[in-house]
């Protein structure tokens, strides 16, 4: 029998300690994320309902199929930055008409919509994951362009988004424009370079220039509905596709067009699936408070894959990489998880090996992070550890079948990269409220910057700073602080370094919906080689 076995004990202290410390994140990320649902803020969001306008998650709502999931994507895209988390901006994958979709919805109650630098990223990644993985485009568009005061930072890299979208024509992936108010500037070549484009009358404003513009530059007077209006562009211009009344026509407008794609899926439906015989629940109470402590990741993988049903690849050789096969919501997967933490040259070789049976099979990789890196020490140097690490992210860097990552717990230096972390172009990745990334952790980061800054005094012939005792503590603390705080989640979910913070007990319904995404494409694996592999 190949199904997994559980140990872990629900009853113990630990676990109910773990549990605990794991609903504290949870309750800490539902705060920040109601930031995003609360778009500018009730002063603007009334503003937007007096107009008679629906607030950007009900547009996309009433675009979705009833009773179908939405996966929302980058939810705290510009956490910590000066500007709002979420960038006035909605995207994530819904199903319309019941074909998948990437949808991108302008959140005109934060500054009208318009972009600044993390709205830029966060629509490019929208972009990406539709052109991946051939899933039409709709773009919801209500947005007054660059906020201007950041101009500089999105101007030059701008550029990108109407790239893509010709890109996506060009690659038979359909795109979609609704516009639900102002589209101007560099936004009117949303509509205008989009397959099919729905506008809306005596709401939906396309023009290069507007009045003010206009005036200054021709010294000709014009109106808006004149310059740009949706009739203007049905009747005159040809930019509309179709005109559309008010708001839940455009909408309703928007998936008949879906409707007559004939988008269809590479891969069919893969068929019922076995739930796991473990309850996702549990999911809440294996990741330790403190990443020092390791745990089994064999009981994630359990929770979370069909029948709970694991067919393990060496299971003697490198223990402290768990690799194996499964089927997740009917799909077949690969995994690799991380047990101890640790990669040694055998977990490296090993997961080299697995990744390149996987490409002969068209099987897509599922990565479970928990790694404080590749191994270091004369011992491990000498035996090999670098080209062996080498061959890991060799095989990571030219696998070509789907990746799927999830950060559990550690994701620390180049066994970051060697688990597929974003560097290395995952499909998608998603990160638990437990993880953490770093070049390396907080206290051993703090105490190389406290031996190297010994090293350089010493050198010079200059005191340390610590004959007082005090200075170097100091130091560390400083150092620890600054590393931890840039290494949580919400940090780096901010700079879209994932797709998204996940409860836990989510992970197997947030994996099959990326599953179900990736096989709207071909999956597959390399024809031509690795490339070097140093033995």
């Amino acid at each position: 029998m190949t199904v997994l076995r559980s140990a872990l004990d629900v009853a113990s202290p630990e676990y109910a300690a773990h549990r605990a410390e794991m609903l504290t994140k949870l309750a800490d990320l539902g705060t920040e994320h109601a930031k995003a649902l609360a778009g500018g803020g009730e002063k603007y969001v009334a503003r937007h309902r007096a107009r008679g306008k629906l607030l950007a998650r009900e547009r996309v709502e009433l675009l979705l199929d009833p009773d179908t999931p939405f996966l929302e994507l980058s939810p705290l895209a510009a956490w910590g930055s000066d500007y709002p988390v979420g960038a006035s901006m909605v995207t994530g994958i819904g199903v319309v008409e019941g074909v998948e979709c990437v949808i991108t919805a302008n959140d005109p109650t934060v500054r009208g919509g318009a972009s600044n630098p993390w709205t830029l990223k966060k629509a490019l990644r929208a972009n990406q994951i539709a052109y991946e993985n051939r899933l039409p485009l709709i773009s919801l568009v209500e947005s007054g362009g660059a906020d201007l005061p950041s101009q500089k930072e999105i101007f030059i890299p701008g550029g990108a988004l109407f790239r893509d979208l010709t890109r996506l024509s060009a690659a038979q992936i359909p795109t979609v424009a609704v516009v639900f108010g102002n589209s101007t500037a560099g936004g009117a070549y949303v509509p205008g370079m989009s397959d099919h484009t729905v506008m809306i009358r005596e709401r939906s404003k396309v023009f290069l220039g507007g009045p003010p513009l206009v005036k200054m530059a021709t010294g000709e007077e014009s109106d808006d509905e004149s310059l740009g209006g949706a009739e203007m562009h049905a009747r005159h211009s040809g930019l509309a596709d179709h005109f559309a009344v008010d708001e839940t026509d455009a909408i309703h407008q928007a998936r008949r067009i879906v409707a007559r794609l004939n988008h269809r899926k590479a891969h069919g439906d893969p068929g019922p699936a076995d739930p796991p015989k473990y309850d996702e629940e549990e999911l809440l109470g294996i990741v330790p408070g403190d990443l020092k402590f390791p745990f089994d990741p064999r009981e994630v993988v359990a929770r979370i894959v069909d029948g709970s049903d694991f067919d393990e690849f060496k299971p003697l050789y490198g223990p402290s990489l768990v690799t194996g096969w499964a089927r997740l919501h009917g799909y077949p997967v690969g995994v690799l998880a991380n047990a101890q933490g640790v990669l040694f040259s055998a977990e490296s070789q090993k997961a080299a090996q697995f990744i390149q049976l996987a490409n002969q099979r068209d099987i897509p990789l599922v990565f479970l992070h928990n790694t404080t890196g590749y191994m270091v020490g004369k011992e491990y140097e000498q035996g090999g550890i670098i080209k062996h690490g080498a061959m890991m992210i060799n095989a990571v860097a030219n696998s070509t079948v789907p990746h799927l990552s999830v950060l559990m717990g550690a994701s620390y230096g180049a066994g970051h990269y060697g688990m597929c972390g974003r560097a290395y172009d995952p499909r998608f990745l998603f990160a638990w409220p437990s993880a953490k990334s770093a070049v390396m952790g907080p206290q051993q980061l703090a105490g190389v910057l406290s031996i190297v800054a010994r090293a350089s005094a010493a050198a010079k012939g200059q005191p340390y700073i610590d004959k007082a005792a005090d200075g170097d503590a100091a130091l560390r603390a400083m150092v620890e602080a600054q590393i931890e705080s840039e290494s949580l989640p919400a940090f780096l979910s901010g700079r879209l370094y994932d797709d998204g913070v996940i409860d836990p007990r989510d992970t197997r319904t947030v994996l099959g919906l990326c599953l179900s995404a990736v096989h709207t494409a071909p999956v597959e694996g390399v024809r031509g080689g690795f490339g070097v592999f140093r033995m």
